[in-house]
């Protein structure tokens, strides 16, 4: 018999510390016991970095309708309607409510004179001004506003823990019922632990680290996506990778992005001899939605043999640059770039996992007890391609929604039961540690090269091949030797790359983000549907039941 633990008992356990975990948190704490875990620093994650801005209807002149429509065109015919009227109508009050929190949005004087009103820019595929920013650190003002809101909320935060698996009940006859909690490697004394609790929430972002080229910090290693898939929830449109058009190339930067709110304010693309080139592949020109433009990009640098292409805004005025782009001005200062003078030197490179854990309205997922909000989940938003800004929207929105949906619901979920002490009596520590880090550098390198913004079924097969070799080799390490963060990213990194090599196979077109050679065209006949993958051990029967349960 395994040895029982009743490890740490919590009403609500948030694995990850965005903008999406950490809104539940602040809903949730006072009506619950609440703990976070953080895989690194609290706000060390994607929303730390995100710079453009939220996506909302603030200004007289927009709409609600006039989003809706601007995400569906963005989405290339796979949005859910109905997901994004969800999110576009509850965009207001989302906003009103980081107001309320203290996020400091950039204030400009109103075109009438008539005093100080939030700053609206505009990004591509959107046919207004609607993001609403804090200069171009939006997301930094966010995620420490929120963490600081959240450490004062009474919530437990527990950093550098890194959640190895979920755990779900056993049932008579070897079923498996509801999540009731997950184990979690604490980095601090290498050990892992297990933490029971009667709903847990997936809020851990996306996969990008797993191609060689990415905006994302390095715990965007689909952590969340892959648990969900172990556990039994099905995932979506894993295909779907966004490409940043815009990433700093320097050999000094490793993931700086260059806000796309410089092409909203104007900046223009150009090639080497300083010919613009986006009209030629879109009217919309460097508005273009981002598939878009990072294929065009992609296009010329291969065409020409070229490192990089140039972003310039050198054209506006130079308080005007410095003081709506402070960070991107200040950084690339760092690397001896004054962009009030001179372009900037950028490359495409993975920004934002479009696909992931299906859910529906609430969050919840197809495993009882388990949730997922953010970049982890597939809502149906953003459908082949996610519009500019309607990310952050999107974990604010549903975070609110999860919370909501958890407070009606925890009285009723019973406290987990002891389950089984995580057991690591068979297992050594590593000599091979090179093996880990060697495996993480081809995974990232034939994703990019075989799986990235051009495909084809040939490169796809190969990235298929590969990934059984690696994902073999890596079983064998994982059952051998104790855990480490390294190891436990690089498995779940080989789990997503498999579901999006699947994934992208599976669709005989090109459509959105996913553009391969042999189906260069959207399918002319079959109408477009959205690339569905079932894990092993899921239930067909717990899903019919969130079917049968009314949508307000």
């Amino acid at each position: 018999m395994p040895k029982l633990d009743n490890g740490q008992v919590f009403d609500v356990l948030i694995i990850g510390s965005g903008a999406a975990g950490l809104t539940l948190a602040l809903q949730l704490a006072p009506h619950a016991r609440v703990a976070v875990l953080s895989k690194k620093d609290l706000t060390e994650g994607s929303t730390f970095y995100a710079q453009g801005g939220i996506a909302a209807v603030l200004d007289d002149a927009d709409t609600v309708e006039s989003h809706i429509e601007d995400t569906l065109v963005a989405g290339a015919g796979l949005c859910d309607r109905n997901a994004v009227r969800f999110v576009v109508e509850n965009a207001k009050e989302a906003i009103q409510r980081l107001i309320g929190y203290g996020v400091p949005f950039t204030r400009a004087e109103s075109p009438d004179g008539s005093g100080l009103e939030y700053h609206l820019t505009r990004e591509g595929g959107h046919s207004h001004r609607r993001i609403i920013h804090a200069a171009d650190a939006t997301g930094m003002a966010v995620e420490t506003t929120l963490a600081d809101r959240v450490r004062e909320s009474g919530a437990i935060l527990l950093e550098n823990h890194v959640a190895v698996d979920l755990i779900r009940e056993k049932l008579p006859g070897k079923r498996l019922g509801r999540c009731v909690g997950a184990y979690a490697l604490d980095v601090a004394d290498g050990h892992v632990k297990l933490f029971r609790a009667r709903v847990v929430v997936l809020a851990t972002g996306g996969a990008s680290k797993v191609y060689l080229y990415t905006s994302n910090p390095d715990g965007s290693t689909g952590d969340g996506i892959a648990m969900a898939w172990r556990a039994g929830c099905r995932v979506a449109n894993m295909e779907f990778s966004q490409f940043h058009p815009t990433c700093l190339y320097h050999p000094q930067a490793k993931t700086f992005l260059v806000t796309e709110a410089l092409r909203g304010e104007g900046a223009r693309l150009l090639l080497p001899d300083g010919e613009r080139f986006m009209q030629r592949f879109d009217p919309r020109g460097e508005l273009a939605p981002r598939d878009i433009v990072a294929r065009a990009i992609d296009h010329e640098m291969k065409r020409l043999g070229l490192d990089c292409v140039h972003l310039d805004i050198s054209h506006r005025d130079p308080d005007f640059v410095r003081g709506h782009f402070p960070t991107v001005y200040q950084t690339c200062l760092q690397y001896g770039i004054d962009i009030t003078r001179q372009p900037i030197p950028v490359v495409p490179a993975a920004h934002y996992t479009c696909g992931g854990v299906m859910t529906d309205r609430h969050g919840r997922t197809d495993v009882a007890g388990l949730y997922a909000i953010g970049e982890v989940a597939f809502t149906g938003l953003h459908g082949a391609n996610r519009m500019a800004s309607n990310s952050l929207l999107e974990c604010l929105v549903y975070g609110a929604a999860a919370a909501q949906d958890i407070r009606e619901r925890l009285e009723t979920i019973p406290v987990p039961p002891p389950l089984p002490a995580w057991d690591e009596s068979w297992v050594t520590d590593s000599d091979e540690e090179v093996v880990v880090s060697h495996n993480w550098d081809e995974l990232r390198r034939f994703m990019w090269d075989y799986v990235g913004i051009v495909r084809s079924t040939k490169r796809l097969e190969r990235a298929k091949h590969r990934i059984k070799l690696l994902q073999d080799e890596i079983h064998e390490y994982y059952s051998s030797f104790r855990v480490t963060s390294d190891l436990l990213e690089l498995r779940n990194l080989t789990v997503v790359a498999k579901l999006i090599i699947r994934s992208a196979l599976d669709r005989k077109e090109s459509r959105g983000l996913h553009y391969t050679l042999d189906f260069p065209e959207p399918d002319p006949i079959a109408p477009p549907q959205n690339t569905i993958l079932v894990p092993p051990n899921f239930s067909a029967r717990r899903v019919e039941l969130m079917q049968q349960e009314p949508v307000e």
